[in-house]
């Protein structure tokens, strides 16, 4: 009925789904007092990062699965080095986040994601201000203000920290756009942690060193060597399901996976934490706040489409207006020469060479616009 890579594209769908959940639900886990008690969210991203950064380390330099990117100092300095702040900053405050609110109320408010996106896009000169794309994001940000007020256990801290998260990725995926993008750098999964886990690890010492380190030296720490270590593979194998879902799959797919995965979510965290009371209040809230993340995701995918589209008619009229003046060349020609015949025979193998060049062009062009649907994603 199903053909294998029909099975295999949602296995992979299944894979992510349950590994992003598994993520969030584990970090909580550790870090929430009344489970693990593991308090030092900071730390915890220290792991991650070190982890992570050690493995692709041996995936590339030793296992060399994949080449390292030429990276030059400018490139890091300018490019590499504010990301992996940023980057560090998301994870940071988006786990100190899980000590003050439930998991539910977590997902809810990364509803507000994409309208940090867009504003950030909007001021770093990535994205224009269009009225459909405003009324999606007002829409969101009524939705997350009626869900935060049905919420019993509001904590303006933890709320603070989540926001903050947000805001934080927001800047590192506008950065990575237009820095990375603008040095035609292209990197995987794997490449980017090599790169940006062992910068962010550097990043997350000082705040580590001011904040957490006084902390542990005077409490007492629970430390179990395989809950960290499973805690941090489940992060890096998280980081390659995305990587093999988006190699698979197109935006819209990822999208929709990505809202199911979020209810689902709310619902399980409700079960595993009992303490993560939602009200119905939460849920018209949010689904207001979704009704305009679909629709935000739906003119992305949409806008990303028909650009690929000009992207594909470029080669195709200049093939057409590469015939018409060959044809007017070689009539021209003809005219001129007594050799005709000859002159034609030569034309025609030229034709046949010369024509695979557009071909390869919409070829890569077709590679640039997926690459692009991908990086939407």
């Amino acid at each position: 009925m199903f053909g294998k890579p029909i099975l295999l594209t949602y296995l992979y769908l299944l894979i992510y789904i349950i590994l992003s959940s598994g993520v969030i639900l584990y970090n909580k886990w550790v870090l929430s007092p009344k489970y693990f008690n593991f308090s030092f969210p900071i730390t915890l991203t220290m792991i991650h990062m070190g982890f992570s950064g050690l493995v692709a380390f041996i995936l590339i330099r030793v296992f060399k699965v994949v080449a390292p990117v030429k990276m030059t100092f400018e490139i890091y300095a300018t490019c590499v080095i504010p990301i992996s702040a940023f980057f560090a900053s998301s994870l940071w405050f988006g786990n100190t986040a899980y000590l003050h609110i439930s998991v539910a109320f977590i997902q809810m408010l990364k509803a507000l994601m994409p309208v940090a996106t867009f504003f950030m896009a909007v001021v770093c000169g990535t994205d224009k201000l269009r009225c459909d794309v405003l009324s999606n994001m007002v829409l969101v940000s009524v939705g997350v203000v009626i869900s935060s007020y049905g919420e019993i256990h509001f904590n303006v801290v933890g709320t603070l920290y989540q926001v903050t998260g947000i805001v934080a990725e927001a800047l590192r995926l506008v950065l990575t756009q237009v820095l990375l993008q603008k040095k035609g750098l292209s990197l995987n999964p794997i490449t980017s942690l090599y790169y940006i886990a062992p910068c962010s690890f550097v990043f997350l010492f000082v705040p580590w060193y001011l904040l957490e380190k006084p902390e542990m030296q005077v409490s007492q720490i629970q430390f179990n060597f395989w809950i960290f270590f499973s805690n941090a593979l489940s992060a890096l194998a998280l980081n390659f399901s995305i990587f093999l879902v988006i190699g698979r799959t197109g935006a819209v797919t990822i999208r929709v996976a990505g809202v199911l995965k979020d209810w689902i979510l709310i619902a399980l965290s409700t079960v595993i934490f009992p303490e993560s009371t939602i009200t119905g209040l939460n849920i018209i809230g949010y689904a207001i706040a979704l009704c305009g993340v679909v629709m935000y995701n739906y003119l992305k995918v949409k806008d990303v489409r028909a650009s690929q589209l000009i992207a594909e008619s470029i080669p195709e009229r200049a093939t057409k207006d590469w015939k018409l003046e060959k044809k007017s060349s070689e009539i021209y020609m003809s005219d001129i020469n007594d050799g005709g015949s000859n002159g034609g025979n030569d034309s025609a193998s030229d034709q046949d060479v010369d024509e695979e060049a557009p071909l390869i062009s919409s070829s890569r062009l077709s590679h640039i616009g997926r690459s692009q649907l991908s990086s939407h994603a």
